[in-house]
C-alpha cells in the first residue's frame, strides 16, 4: 500500500508579503493559474530527516494555497534497501564504495515492488533523488510528464553508478539540479534551481530570548563563552572529526566551545555509526556537547543557531546545503566547506568564510572570534542575500516556471 502526507500549513501566503514584498506574491498567484486543473505528485524516500522532506513539508501546503493541487507520496524500502542506496549517494558525491552486482540487483528488485505498489495519479510527476528514480518505468504504459530532481551534486561521480542512473534519468521529461556545476550532459531539459528556506518556519522564525535560554538549559548549555556550533546530520560527508579537530586548535588561544547537533534519517543507516565515532572523539572534552535532536526538533534547532557565535558547516560533500541559508537567515558569521552548493550562498569574505582544510576551519573561527565586528558584517549580507534568493516564494515561482514550461516544445526553452 502506498504513503501519502497530508499536510497544513502554519503560514499563510500574504504571511511572506512583509518578507519578500506584495509583487512577489501577486506574480506567484498570477503564475498558479496556469496550472489549474493539474496534479503536481512529489515522490522521495522518506516524510522526515534530511532536506528533501524539510522542502517538500512547507512546499506542498503552499502550492495548495495558490491552488496548485500538490501532494506528496513516499515508495518503500528494507534497511538494506537504504544501505545501498546510501552508498549510491556517496558514491555520486564522488566517493569511493564498493557496490555489487547484488547491490543494483536489490536496487531494481525494490524499485519493481515500489512500481507495483505506488497510485500514480498526478499529472506532473515530480520523483526526487535515486532512491525512487526508477519509477519512471511506468512512464511508457501511463504517460503524462516525468520531472528528476536531483538534490546531489554529481559533477564528479562514481562512473558505474551514474551510468546505472543514467539509464533510467534519460527517460524522464526533464531533470532539475541546485546548480549549473552539478549537472552532467543529458538528452532532455535541464533546469537549475536552487533549493530554498521558509522564514516562518519554526526552524526560521524569530525567537525571543526566552525560548533560546530555555532551550540551552534543557541541552545543559550555557552562554557564558563563544559557542561554535554545526547542525547537522551525523554523517561523514559533513565532517563532524573534523570540526571537533578545528575547534580543539582554536581553543588553545581562544576560550570557546563546540555544539555539534543532529539527528539521523530513516534513509540513512550509516549515521548511527558516526554518531557513535564522533561520541568517542569528543569523550572528556567538557566544553565539546554532541545533541541528538529528535526530528520536528525545529525550535530546538532555530534556537541553537540564534545562541551560536560561529556557525560552521565543514562538509567534504555536499548538495546544496540549506543549513548554511538557515544560519545565515539568523545573520550568523558562517564558517563552511567550499564544497557542492555551498559557494552560491557563501561569497567567500562578503556572506561568510569559506575554508579547505581543517587548519582554514581553525584560521577563519580564529578572525571571527577576534573581530566581532567583521563578524557582524558578514552576518548581516548574509541574511540580505538569503532574502534576495533562496526563501520559499522564490523556490515556488522557479517550480511553478518549470511546470508550465513542460508544455511548451523543448526548442523554445533557453536553459
Amino acid at each position: 500500500m502506498q504513503n501519502e502526507v497530508s499536510l497544513q500549513s502554519k503560514s499563510r501566503l500574504q504571511d511572506y508579503e512583509p518578507i519578500v514584498g506584495r509583487s512577489c506574491i501577486e506574480e506567484l498567484r498570477m503564475l498558479s493559474e496556469q496550472l489549474a486543473g493539474r496534479i503536481v505528485q512529489n515522490i522521495n524516500s522518506t516524510f522526515v530527516g534530511g532536506g528533501v522532506a524539510e522542502i517538500l513539508e512547507h512546499m506542498v501546503p503552499l502550492l495548495n494555497q495558490l491552488g496548485v493541487d500538490a501532494r506528496w507520496d513516499v515508495i518503500r524500502g528494507s534497511d538494506e534497501f537504504f544501505e545501498v542506496t546510501k552508498k549510491f549517494h556517496n558514491a555520486l558525491h564522488g566517493n569511493a564504495e564498493k557496490i555489487s552486482k547484488q547491490d543494483f540487483a536489490l536496487f531494481s528488485e525494490v524499485t519493481q515492488q515500489n512500481l507495483e505498489e505506488v497510485r500514480f495519479y498526478g499529472d506532473i510527476l515530480f520523483v526526487h533523488d535515486p532512491q525512487p528514480v526508477g519509477l519512471i518505468a511506468r512512464k511508457k504504459e501511463i504517460g503524462r510528464k516525468w520531472v528528476w530532481r536531483c538534490h546531489i551534486d554529481v559533477s564528479n561521480p562514481d562512473r558505474k553508478v551514474w551510468k546505472f542512473l543514467r539509464g533510467f534519468v534519460v527517460d524522464y521529461d526533464a531533470a532539475v539540479f541546485s546548480a549549473p556545476s552539478f549537472a552532467q550532459q543529458l538528452p532532455i531539459r535541464q533546469f537549475m534551481i536552487t533549493p530554498s528556506i521558509d522564514p516562518l518556519s519554526d526552524k526560521n522564525r524569530e525567537l525571543d530570548s526566552g525560548t533560546i535560554d530555555a532551550v540551552l538549559a534543557g541541552y545543559g548549555l550555557t552562554s557564558d563563552k563563544p559557542m561554535i556550533v554545526q547542525i547537522s546530520r551525523f554523517d561523514r560527508l559533513k565532517d563532524p572529526l573534523g570540526v571537533i579537530e578545528a575547534f580543539e586548535m582554536v581553543k588553545k588561544s581562544i576560550d570557546c566551545q563546540l555544539v555539534l547537533a543532529g539527528g539521523t534519517a530513516t534513509d540513512d543507516p550509516e549515521s548511527e555509526e558516526v554518531l557513535d565515532e564522533v561520541r568517542k572523539r569528543a569523550e572528556g572534552n567538557h566544553d565539546i556537547h554532541i545533541l541528538l535532536v529528535p526530528p520536528e526538533s525545529n525550535v530546538e534547532i532555530n534556537a541553537l543557531q540564534r545562541a551560536a557565535t560561529i556557525i560552521m558547516q565543514k562538509s567534504l560533500k555536499e548538495g546544496f546545503g540549506l543549513t548554511i541559508s538557515e544560519a545565515l537567515w539568523k545573520a550568523k558569521p558562517v564558517v563552511a566547506g567550499a564544497v557542492g552548493g555551498i559557494p552560491l550562498q557563501i561569497r567567500n569574505k562578503l556572506t561568510g568564510l569559506l575554508c579547505h582544510t581543517v587548519e582554514g576551519a581553525a584560521y577563519a573561527l580564529r578572525q571571527l572570534l577576534s573581530n566581532p565586528e567583521y563578524a557582524r558584517q558578514l552576518g548581516q549580507n548574509g541574511k540580505e542575500h538569503v532574502r534576495q534568493n533562496f526563501l520559499i516564494t522564490s523556490h515556488l515561482k522557479d517550480y511553478m516556471l518549470m511546470f508550465i514550461a513542460l508544455d511548451q516544445p523543448s526548442d523554445i526553452i533557453h536553459l
